[in-house]
């Protein structure tokens, strides 16, 4: 149930993170990095030859959201379907070490677990390979997931759809959990990619980038035209019912479309480094302003200025909830 807030700081705000329970359900990967240095061609081929100085592994893909959630001081809740092969494995230690909710994980031993491995150069990245299926997951195994979510729903202020295309989400899961959810009371906020793009009917908060909106309703528009970017999101919300639309706009910021309300905030002036995971701290971000009934133009302006942050960073970082208080009370957001 979400939980409304009558805020009089920025600091009040961020306080009442810490009391919200956050469902995720989506696709969770590992990221694995192998570092090292080139000096020489392979005699075998003609490709660079990696010397090995370090490796690290860290949580991806929907694990990126439940890091983000967790930073903000929220307990971050995981349901997922992955295997139990060996990089699974790695993949519950990574979240148990960080001492994650793992109540809504089931392991499959007829699904591989995504892992995602890059080559790196220096800062350079040399090739990556990627072991995944896109399978949707069985019905068996559907099923299992969406009594996991209706089992945990009641407990949270806010469920995310993090969709990476890899089959854990599917239709008829979308449908089953969001009808659940809005009995409950409980918003749902959606981070979508193509395949299931038309499939989040009545859901609460739409999060896609421009790109994806685009692709998603197979229409092209000139953004920096007057309404062309509005009359998109009516095509939205009239297709799939939902509530409202928040659209990351790359370096043009963000524009939110919900309860009644629509705004426009631009990016702030910032050195980037790196924009991955940017999306996953926006929707994270979004979904916790949500689970308190914040008002829209704050839910753009807190995560317009998290993804912004999370840039500066090189690689793909959760945000740092102390600079993201500070700089919130500095632009006056509230």
């Amino acid at each position: 149930m979400t939980q409304t807030v009558n805020p009089t700081s920025i600091q009040e705000i961020f306080e009442a993170f810490n009391s919200l329970r956050v469902l995720i359900i989506g696709d969770v990967m590992l990221d694995s990095y192998v570092w090292g240095r080139v000096e020489r061609i392979s005699p075998e081929a003609p490709v660079p030859v990696v010397t090995v100085q370090r490796r690290e592994v860290r949580l991806g893909g929907a694990g990126n959201v439940i890091l983000n959630v967790q930073a903000l001081g929220a307990e971050a809740i995981v349901c997922s379907v992955i295997g139990t092969d060996e990089p699974g494995d790695r993949l519950v230690g990574q979240l148990e070490g960080r001492g994650l909710n793992c109540d809504g994980l089931i392991r499959s031993s007829s699904r591989i677990t995504t892992i995602k491995e890059r080559i790196m150069a220096g800062s350079q990245q040399v090739v990556r390979v990627d072991t995944e299926t896109d399978k949707y997951i069985t019905d068996q195994e559907r099923n299992l997931l969406i009594d996991k979510a209706k089992e945990l729903i009641p407990t949270c202020q806010a469920v995310i759809f993090q969709d990476y295309d890899k089959g854990v989400l599917s239709p008829e899961a979308i449908a089953d959990i969001t009808a659940f959810a809005n009995e409950q009371g409980v918003p749902t906020v959606v981070d979508p990619k193509k395949r299931n793009f038309l499939a989040y009917h009545h859901t609460t908060l739409f999060k896609p980038n421009l790109k994806e909106l685009k692709e998603g309703l197979k229409i092209d528009f000139d953004v920096t035209q007057a309404g062309a970017l509005q009359d998109a999101i009516d095509q939205l919300k009239s297709r799939l019912n939902i509530q409202g639309a928040l659209i990351t706009l790359s370096e043009r910021g963000v524009f939110i479309d919900f309860q009644g309300e629509t705004h426009r905030c631009p990016a702030h002036i910032r050195q980037i480094s790196d924009v991955s995971g940017a999306g996953d701290t926006v929707i994270s971000v979004a979904a916790c302003c949500v689970a308190l009934g914040l008002p829209p133009r704050f839910i753009a302006g807190l995560s317009n200025l998290a993804g912004g942050l999370v840039c500066e960073s090189l690689g793909v970082v959760p945000i740092d909830k102390q600079r993201l208080e500070a700089e919130a009370v500095e632009k006056k957001l509230l």
